[in-house]
């Protein structure tokens, strides 16, 4: 069972208020810390582990630097992106990036890594999802909330 201010915390992340706020504030606030700390401090990972993922913007080309939350796979050296966006409508638009040029960057601890990008589908989406509901389930509240499929991405080191 999750400590009280995890629950807490997970109660919070699920309000449809927490959705509509925290898109605006938490990957801007990370952005800003994440800089200055050179890639040392992710505020939001304090919640969750997070990645800075920098992806090349699927109609620009340009590299698009996110904050996003995400499940480090022990053992496997690999990570799981959760397109969620809050459980608000529509996909997030680096999940765009991703299907349109799979290779990027992340910055996991302060450490640059070159990834390729995995959808995951079918059997392999469900056993990454039923891992992702155990580690953060309020996820499980956002994919009510939404008519679209929440996007599941691997990440591995290239």
């Amino acid at each position: 069972m999750a400590p009280p201010g995890v629950r807490l915390l997970q109660k919070v992340s699920s309000t449809r208020a927490f959705a509509r706020v925290a898109p605006h504030f938490i990957p801007a606030m990370d952005r800003a810390v994440h800089r200055l700390t050179r890639g040392k401090v992710l505020l939001s990972a304090q919640m969750l582990p997070g990645v800075i993922l920098t992806a090349q913007g699927a109609k620009s080309g340009l590299p698009r630097r996110t904050p996003l939350a995400c499940m480090p796979e022990q053992g496997a050296g690999t990570w799981l992106l959760i397109g969620s966006n809050f459980g608000r409508p529509g996909h997030p638009a680096w999940t765009a990036n991703l299907l349109a040029r799979p290779d990027a960057d992340i910055n996991w601890k302060g450490e640059d890594i070159p990834v390729t990008a995995r959808l995951l589908g079918s059997a392999e989406r469900e056993e990454a999802w039923a891992a992702v509901l155990k580690f953060w389930p309020p996820y499980a509240t956002y994919q009510t909330r939404v008519e679209r499929e929440i996007r599941l991405f691997r990440l591995e080191r290239r």
